[in-house]
């Protein structure tokens, strides 16, 4: 099968993610973004994007939390509706997460920055130098950090483009990112996918799946439920919790038929609550399928990094079952919403109304 998918560009784009964290390893001045960074001073710091590109930063405050100045994941569908909530008196270093740095959300980011902060200063991280995050001027400090062009994604469902600007946010935000972090990744995930693809073609797309995790792991499972979704137009209904948080209600979600994977920590105390919960996912619902993915998984990367660096091996799992799902299900991979009108790759029909000074 998997010879069938490279005619879907979704499944070449999520294929050459090792090769594209090697180049940018190797063309990513990353020094100099940091040294200006430094130079800036900021107390706080936000991290923006919508969808998929505010996961990012939901995953980068759980796994830096604690280091240097305050961050904060604020997803720009949140901050474009109420503006004033979020810029009143506050002038935080904002991050601009965006795969067309055009999408509405975006664009009215950038608006409420001019209107309410006008001064705070700015880093826009996207793949398309044709973008309004690469080309739009600001009146504050503002830097661009502009990924290869392989990683503006020709599919609808964002990979090489959030795996690569996560990556580029946590080696500049990392306090001591790891050496070689991404030659390192590149090289586990190389391993992976044939794995991954293996237990794809072996696996019936699934009414339900879970995606559970813990940290930085528990958002990374939360881009994995929306990938299944987005690449099988719904028809795989996906959810995704905490390991402690799943019980709590969500568990209800689950049936005899219902498709489990588990993104597992190299923490000690979480990996114990993970595996209290993973004995009791298979006592109670011996007929669903259990993956795990992370240090002492089924799908074991064997890397000694931080969680949150091994995220987008998870979320790799996510792409890779969500291409294959689709492609049996008769559905266009690269554009799963075909016809309907509902969906595109880049939102739309998203009215900005203007930002008023308080």
């Amino acid at each position: 099968m998997s010879n069938s998918l490279e005619r879907w560009a979704t499944w070449r784009e999520l294929q050459a993610q090792p090769n594209i964290w090697r180049a940018w390893n190797d063309e990513f001045k990353a020094g100099e973004v940091r040294d200006w960074l430094a130079t800036l001073e900021a107390e706080e710091v936000w991290f923006c994007g919508a969808g998929t590109s505010a996961f990012i930063g939901d995953i980068i405050v759980a796994g830096l939390e604690g280091q240097g100045a305050r961050m904060r994941s604020v997803a720009t569908t949140d901050l474009v509706s109420r503006p004033h909530a979020y810029l009143s008196d506050r002038r935080p270093l904002v991050v601009n997460f965006g795969r067309s740095g055009g999408s509405p959300e975006t664009l009215g980011t950038l608006d409420a920055l001019d209107v309410l902060a006008p001064d705070a200063p700015r880093l826009n991280v996207t793949c398309n130098p044709d973008g309004a995050l690469a080309r739009r001027e600001a009146t504050g400090p503002c830097g661009v950090v502009l990924l290869p062009t392989a990683t503006h994604d020709a599919g609808f469902a964002m990979t090489s483009s959030f795996s690569t600007m996560l990556l580029t946010a946590l080696t500049l935000f990392d306090k001591a990112p790891p050496a070689d972090a991404l030659p390192r990744l590149a090289a586990a995930l190389e391993a992976l996918l044939p794995r991954y693809a293996a237990l794809a073609e072996a696996t019936p797309p699934p009414a339900r799946v879970v995606f559970l995790g813990t940290g930085p792991m528990a958002f990374a499972a939360r881009e994995a439920a929306l990938k299944v979704m987005e690449l099988t137009a719904g028809k795989t209904a996906a959810l995704w919790d905490s390991t402690l948080g799943f019980r709590h209600g969500p568990k209800s979600f689950v049936d005899s038929d219902t498709r489990i994977v588990v993104f597992t920590s190299a923490d000690p105390q979480a990996a114990s609550y993970e595996a209290d919960l993973l004995d009791e996912l298979s006592a109670q619902y011996p007929g669903a399928g259990l993956t795990t993915v992370g240090p002492q998984a089924e799908h074991d990367p064997q890397l000694d990094l931080p969680d949150v660096w091994l995220t987008p091996l998870a979320v790799a799992l996510a792409q890779v079952l969500g291409v294959v799902w689709s492609d049996r299900m008769g559905l266009n991979v690269d554009d799963p919403f075909a016809g309907e009108g509902t969906l595109s790759r880049v939102v739309s029909g998203v009215t900005l109304y203007p930002v008023r000074p308080e």
